[in-house]
């Protein structure tokens, strides 16, 4: 392991994918780092372009990377553009690491996904139960991406000796989320049904499985704290997941969400519909050891979700 110890103050860093959730959160906490940070949009530069790549860093020459570029989605498209997701996530991953190298980068953190961890992982997941079971069919392509990008990470450590590192945060949420409900995670979808309902006056709304099934939930401004953490302080082959470290049932998630909406309907259990894994917690004890660990919790996290909802609407 070589000296963690790395300071952003003064540093051109470069956030790529600037304007998803998770970069828009990196770019808001590098304001505090005294950094020079460099974004670019798809119009500037096309990450699936090897030789685009390649001549921005070598124009722009910044001297640290967020690579939280990625194509995402839900189940359903997944399912049906499975050549997109591996292809794109491949490609972006690639392009930049490698770009990186020739730009002679000082640093890179690499953001995965808890997707890449078998179906049925002990719980707590640990890191070390990467590669030890079947993926969950409904995202391998996106997953085998994920995990290609942390070997890539690690490949370029071992034979280049470059200071890449990968993190792998939990089930994300907060300003930016995708609150569509055809395409949107649990989250931002509760969020958006309970609201909707409120207005609506509904008597109830309509719960999926038993509620029984555990989920682990991390605001993307506590993400974004870690991922500056980690890039400080952090320089090892393995990566390293991020979460809260609690998980909540999804009925009590139901409970909360409307509390927060101000919904006071009821919650009914469609049972016919499917539970999914029983449960799905990250071990963040490697994350914990180094000094990191969540600050928001979980009913302000979803009010400031709430309230980003609420002012996208009204834009």
């Amino acid at each position: 392991m070589t000296d963690p110890t790395y300071s952003l103050a003064g540093k051109r860093v470069y956030v790529a994918g600037h304007r998803g959730m998770v970069g828009s959160a990196l770019v808001r906490r590098l304001a505090r780092e005294g950094c020079d940070v460099l974004t670019a949009t798809r119009d500037e530069v096309d990450l699936k372009d090897q030789a685009a790549v390649r001549a921005w860093f070598a124009r722009e020459r910044p001297d640290a990377v967020f690579l939280a570029a990625a194509k995402v989605g839900g189940i359903l498209a997944n399912d049906r553009y499975p050549a997109d997701f591996l292809y794109d996530n491949l490609m972006i991953e690639a392009n930049i690491i490698e770009a990186s190298h020739r730009a002679d980068v000082g640093k890179l953190l690499f953001l995965g996904s808890s997707c890449i961890y078998p179906k049925f992982s002990a719980q707590p997941i640990t890191e070390d139960a990467l590669l030890t079971g079947l993926l969950e069919p409904t995202n391998e392509w996106y997953a085998i991406a994920k995990i290609a990008g942390i070997k890539l990470a690690q490949a370029y450590r071992r034979q280049h000796g470059r200071d890449y590192i990968s993190a792998m945060p939990t089930n994300l949420y907060g300003p930016g989320d995708n609150f569509d409900l055809s395409s949107s995670h649990v989250m931002p979808a509760l969020i958006r049904k309970a609201h909707e309902a409120r207005l609506a006056g509904a008597p109830s709304i309509t719960m999926w499985g038993t509620g029984t099934p555990r989920r682990e939930f991390l605001h993307v401004d506590d993400l974004a704290d870690a991922c500056v953490f980690m890039m400080q302080r952090y320089s090892d082959d393995g990566h390293v997941n991020i979460g809260s470290g609690e998980d909540i049932a999804i009925a009590d998630l139901y409970r909360l969400v409307c509390a927060v909406v101000g919904y006071e309907g009821a919650v009914t259990a469609d049972v016919s519909k499917p539970d999914g894994t029983p449960r799905k917690l990250m071990s963040s004890a490697k994350l914990a050891a180094l000094g990191w660990q969540a600050r928001i919790g979980l009913s302000e996290g979803i009010a400031d979700a709430y309230q980003a909802f609420q002012d996208a609407a009204a834009a």
